[in-house]
């Protein structure tokens, strides 16, 4: 039996849609600029600087699209409470935050937009997702700080784990899932009025590094929520099919039925897992393949 877990009951971002595929707006009269830098660097309390150098209209930073330290459309990957979904969110991997910073620009073509980035190819994956041009310009962060400021960004990065979000106060609180530090202004008593729409931040996770999940961890995960419950009799085969952040469960077990039927508990089960599985791994699971063996009664 299988089932596609993906439907309207379920969160954002479970169909996996490219960006062209949703009738996207042409976009191809935006000048599009990137401005990139390894996370930590210092890239989004510049961002206003460059913005004026060059008169971008737009900035697009960690899924929000930002003009002059509002916000104009999407949401901040660092209102996410895990870091698998906020990487996601920051790479517009979720159809209707996607969609709504799609439909803004193309209500404001022509313009400018500079894409921030701790990457040249988080750049590339961004302005693919989003139908953008490529940009006509890639500015590094060594450009506009010295190697001193950026030795010093790093440094606060990692030792106070704190985050500048290029928005006041204000805008961001209602869907930041973190704690408020300060306003930027606070900490480096800056004279430029812009920036009092920047704001120090310290989200519940750490964006440094790299983040794996052995399968073995995950396969203990989906024992663990097949036990909870009085209808499975026992597991002859778990598979588990990872694909990037996708995952596929292949499932072969024997089930008790009491006064339940096969369909309505298999049904059942594939809603555990992927409910159980997304919520602990923050991934996507795409299948849950269950094959009954045996029925007990």
């Amino acid at each position: 039996m299988t089932q596609k877990t993906a439907n309207g009951e379920r969160s954002e971002g479970k169909k996996r849609t490219g960006p062209r595929t949703e009738s996207a707006p042409d976009l191809s009269r935006i000048e599009v600029s990137a401005f990139v830098g390894a996370a930590g660097t210092g890239k989004s309390q510049r961002a206003s600087q460059v913005a004026r150098q060059y008169g971008i209209d737009f900035v697009i930073d960690d899924g929000l699209l930002v003009s002059k330290g509002q916000i104009m459309a999407g949401k901040s990957a660092k209102s996410e409470k895990n870091m698998v979904r906020a990487i996601r969110r920051a790479l517009f991997e979720y159809a209707p935050h996607r969609l709504e910073v799609v439909n803004f620009l193309a209500s404001h073509v022509p313009c400018k937009v500079m894409v921030i980035a701790t990457s040249r190819s988080m750049m590339e994956k961004i302005v693919e997702k989003l139908g953008l041009p490529r940009p006509q310009r890639v500015i590094d962060i060594t450009e506009v700080a010295s190697n001193e400021e950026i030795s010093n960004a790093l440094k606060e990065r990692r030792e106070k784990k704190q985050h500048v979000v290029p928005v006041s106060r204000t805008q961001i609180q209602r869907n930041f899932a973190g704690k408020f530090v300060s306003q930027l202004k606070d900490l480096f008593k800056s004279k430029d009025r812009q920036d009092e729409n920047r704001t120090v931040v310290k989200p519940p996770f750490s964006f440094d590094g790299h983040v794996t999940i052995e399968p073995e961890a995950i396969v203990a995960m989906i024992r663990r929520l097949i036990v909870l419950g009085d209808h499975i009799h026992h597991v002859h085969e778990l598979n588990l099919v990872p694909d990037g952040d996708v995952l596929n469960v292949n499932l072969v077990v024997d089930v008790k039925l009491g006064d339940k039927n096969v369909l309505y508990l298999a049904r059942l089960l594939q809603k555990k897992l992927t409910v159980g599985l997304s919520f602990f791994t923050g991934m996507e699971v795409k299948k849950v393949n269950i094959r009954i063996n045996e029925i007990f009664f």
